[in-house]
């Protein structure tokens, strides 16, 4: 995989964001916790009032591995390094109780809007 197949239509290009559970988040006081999902939050809404997130959210119900993704996002900023930089400056991240990953996310050109976004501008 990593390349880009050929195709007969656009694709637009977005950094997808994925947030599991962190190395520390089962040893963290609960108080912590709460803190750090406070600040988590605020730090998302920072994001998105600058243009970087799109949109974000939690990933809830079961699944098939032990640690999956709590949350996800996506980003358009051209850059997997700059999103993954802003992402591991989160303060939830810094300490542990989440980790993440930011990957390429390609779809067809024009076939995802972000209403919120375009309000808030």
């Amino acid at each position: 995989m990593g390349t880009t197949p050929r195709l007969d239509f656009a694709l637009d290009t977005y950094e997808c964001i994925v947030l599991y559970p962190g190395p520390s988040g089962r040893a963290l006081p609960e108080e912590t916790v709460q803190r750090l999902q406070a600040e988590h939050l605020q730090h998302m809404r920072a994001l998105q009032r600058r243009g970087i997130v799109l949109v974000d959210g939690s990933v809830d119900g079961p699944a098939r591995e032990p640690d999956p993704p709590i949350g996800f996002g996506l980003a358009r900023t051209g850059s997997v390094d700059d999103v993954r930089s802003v992402m591991e400056a989160d303060p939830a991240v810094q300490a542990g109780l989440y980790r993440v990953e930011v990957l390429t996310f390609l779809c067809p050109a024009g076939s995802l809007e972000f209403p919120l976004v375009k309000t808030e501008s």
